[in-house]
């Protein structure tokens, strides 16, 4: 596990790739909305589409508002109440 992102907004937490858990075929990502301390995981082929954005995201070296406006595109999903972090 890797803390690849953290702002005011927002942590994402990279996990490896592990072939013998499927969720974690391709890898996953942990994405903490810390306003309203919710989180999302995103693993398989998902994770796989959320490194594309991202990788095409840091190609044009972003702001930290920008970053922030690209994870928040995934507040919908966030479900997952932050109890203990």
């Amino acid at each position: 596990m890797n803390l690849i992102y953290n702002s005011e907004n927002y942590s994402v937490v990279e996990y490896s790739e592990d072939a013998e858990h499927e969720a974690l075929r391709f890898g996953g990502y942990e994405i903490t909305d810390k306003a309203v301390r919710r989180e999302w995981f995103i693993g398989g082929p998902q994770a796989l589409n959320f490194r594309h954005g991202v990788t095409e995201l840091i190609a044009s070296e972003p702001s930290i508002e920008e970053i922030d406006d690209f994870l928040g595109q995934f507040d919908g999903y966030m479900r997952q109440s932050v109890l203990l972090h």
